[in-house]
């Protein structure tokens, strides 16, 4: 298994608000419950004191993707590091009753988490997930959306490391207020130069 897509929490925490929009969606428990996804029974343990905590992990994680979209590499794995002990978790082989297609049981890797709470069980698998994901392929892999005003955060997975948007909807945005704003300053341009030449 692929522990570096455990990341994917990480995102989906950071992105649940959306700082210079003023939008919040980690409103509610069921805000709290939605970011597991399929892991119902983790879920579960959500109650109304995760939200606050959610939030404060989440403005932590952000720090995180901040400081590696800036270029400071040591500040990103220091902010890291200091989540990773906070909400430690270990390895642990599961099989969920699975076979594989010779009858044996499908072993596989997860993090265990030993949470007290819904926020700690989450914090300490988005937290090595992001781990992961940052020594395997770098803290500069780990950028937030330069289409203004999103600034969502993203994980750089192209071959070339040029990835500076979060989804192709940023991205298409962005070219064409580019395009726009470079027909514009054309359009002054030549306005100007017809001016001068009368």
């Amino acid at each position: 298994m692929e522990l570096a897509s455990y990341s994917d929490y990480a995102l989906r925490l950071v992105n649940s608000e959306e700082p210079a929009r003023g939008t919040d969606t980690l409103t509610s428990v069921d805000a709290v419950r939605a970011l597991f996804g399929a892991s119902t029974q983790a879920a579960r343990r959500a109650t109304e004191a995760d939200v606050t905590r959610f939030r404060s992990v989440r403005g932590r994680l952000r720090a995180v993707f901040e400081a590696a979209a800036e270029g400071d590499q040591q500040q990103a794995v220091h902010l890291l590091n200091a989540l990773l002990l906070e909400f430690p978790v270990s390895p642990q082989i599961s099989g969920h009753g699975a076979l594989d297609a010779e009858g044996r049981p499908d072993w596989h890797m997860h993090l265990a988490d030993h949470p007290s709470n819904a926020t700690s069980g989450y914090a300490a698998i988005a937290a090595m997930g992001l781990a992961f994901h940052l020594t395997e392929f770098g803290a500069d892999r780990l950028g937030l959306c330069e289409a203004a005003p999103c600034r969502n955060a993203y994980l750089d997975t192209s071959t070339n490391r040029s990835r500076r948007y979060c989804s192709d909807r940023c991205a298409t945005r962005a070219n064409v207020a580019a395009y726009r704003a470079r027909k514009r300053r054309e359009s002054d341009t030549s306005e100007r130069t017809g001016r001068t030449a009368e």
